[in-house]
């Protein structure tokens, strides 16, 4: 099965980038080579998403929109869609074949030909069977590697799936994954971003913990920058923040899982920890690490969020000194708790909770990019370009814009932005100090 071509679909997390990485990969060695725009198609591989009831129709909607656009192909559907749903996909025309969690990353041990078939094959197995850790690292055209150091949670939050889809929590050892950071160095990378789906957790399966993951890859020399994605706030520990304000490549930048900003709420959603500790989080990082970026992650209009304890929410993250916020409208579950509780929040309520939410986030966001105005900082510029421009970011995530200079792709530079660009969507720099 050699010279055949193959393209790929990732919808959702950081993490199924990776793991899409790493099936390309896999494929290319064996003679699978990436096709290219307007050559016929052996292969079409979706990595599908099923975070909430937009993110499966999504998913939904692309597999139809990639059957037709590659009618001949051999069309593959797997992922956190397929783990949970696999029939349903299975019944999408054009779909050939459904793989699991388990057997995406060893995809090609079922293809045994790329006959086009009337009748998909289902290939999955059970979550209580998904505590292998499989490695991924996400290479591409970015600038940026997403490194998957942990797969799986054990938490049981009453509104999440994610434990149905990928297992228990299991992680790659130490010395694996600074062996991946080094192969990172050896391909020209310079920022990793650690991607899982419970980093926090690292250490369930091999007695080692996520403080030591971190020293260890702090003394990969070669990278830049790395950033620690989302991060349970019960997790974040004082050491970890300690570190960070001392280390020379992990970056200022943090991504917390609040859901509601509301006690009541938190106690439904089984959450570990209340408004009280999360605001002592946030407070310790602005503490140590005063223009970190602090992204924070919010749920509007979950089963139970009664008006009151809404406005509780809103009024709590009103006070929180946090950079962003990723705001997610409630989505039901299947065989979730949260599907039980009462009052059920009417969805042109929910729409209207997660505008006010996304309204707060924009102010935030604003005031925290101006903050950043005459500040220096380094930028790393990437590959992708928008005519005449080139973005990068810099340490604390502060998007920067500039005309465009090849030479400029993958260096780290010293910067002062100085203004707004016409969008407000990034910082301009002029004049540059690069020379």
């Amino acid at each position: 099965m050699t010279d055949q071509t193959a393209t790929y679909y990732t919808l959702g997390c950081k993490l199924n980038f990776a793991e899409s990485s790493d099936i390309g990969r896999t494929l290319a060695e064996r003679g699978f080579r990436r096709a290219q725009a307007g050559e016929p198609v052996s292969i079409c591989v979706v990595n599908t998403c099923a975070v909430t009831q937009l993110a499966e129709k999504k998913c939904r909607q692309a597999i139809r929109r990639i059957a037709r656009l590659h009618p001949e192909a051999f069309l593959v559907v797997t992922g956190c869609y397929a783990q949970l749903h696999p029939e349903e996909l299975a019944g999408l025309e054009g779909v050939d074949l459904v793989l699991g969690v388990a057997q995406k990353q060893d995809i090609f041990s079922y293809l045994s030909s790329l006959v086009k078939k009337k009748s998909p094959a289902v290939i999955t197995s059970s979550s209580d069977e998904l505590r292998t850790f499989v490695p991924s690292c996400s290479a591409d055209d970015r600038t940026r590697h997403f490194l998957k150091v942990q797969d799986g949670c054990d938490y049981r939050c009453s509104y999440c799936t994610i434990p149905f889809a990928r297992g228990h929590s299991r992680n790659g050892s130490v010395a694996s994954l600074i062996q991946q950071a080094r192969q990172v160095v050896l391909s020209g990378g310079k920022e990793i971003v650690l991607t899982g789906v419970n980093i926090g957790d690292f250490g369930r399966t091999t007695a080692e913990t996520f403080m030591e993951l971190l020293i260890a890859l702090d003394d990969v020399e070669g990278i830049l920058r790395y950033r620690i994605s989302s991060i349970e706030p019960n997790l974040l520990t004082d050491d970890i923040l300690n570190f960070t304000s001392v280390s020379q490549r992990f970056a200022p930048h943090f991504h917390l899982p609040l859901q509601s900003g509301s006690d009541d709420v938190l106690r439904l959603m089984r959450r570990r920890y209340d408004t009280v500790f999360f605001r002592r989080r946030v407070e310790r990082i602005r503490q140590i690490l005063p223009h970190a970026f602090i992204g924070v992650d919010v749920i509007a209009g979950m089963n139970g969020e009664s008006d009151a304890f809404f406005e509780q929410s809103f009024r709590f993250l009103e006070e929180l000194p946090f950079s962003r916020l990723h705001v997610f409208t409630y989505s039901e579950r299947p065989h979730t708790d949260a599907m039980k509780y009462a009052p059920v929040v009417d969805e042109t309520v929910r729409r209207e909770r997660t505008r006010r939410l996304t309204a707060l986030s924009e102010k935030k966001h604003r005031a925290f990019y101006e903050n950043a105005i005459g500040r220096d900082a380094t930028v790393l510029f990437e590959y992708a370009s928008k005519g005449t421009l080139m973005y990068g970011f810099t340490e604390n995530y502060v998007r920067i814009e500039a005309p465009y200079d090849s030479h400029l792709i993958n260096r780290a530079l010293p910067v002062r932005p100085t203004a707004w660009n016409d969008t407000y969507t990034a910082l301009t720099i002029s004049p540059y100090i690069y020379h």
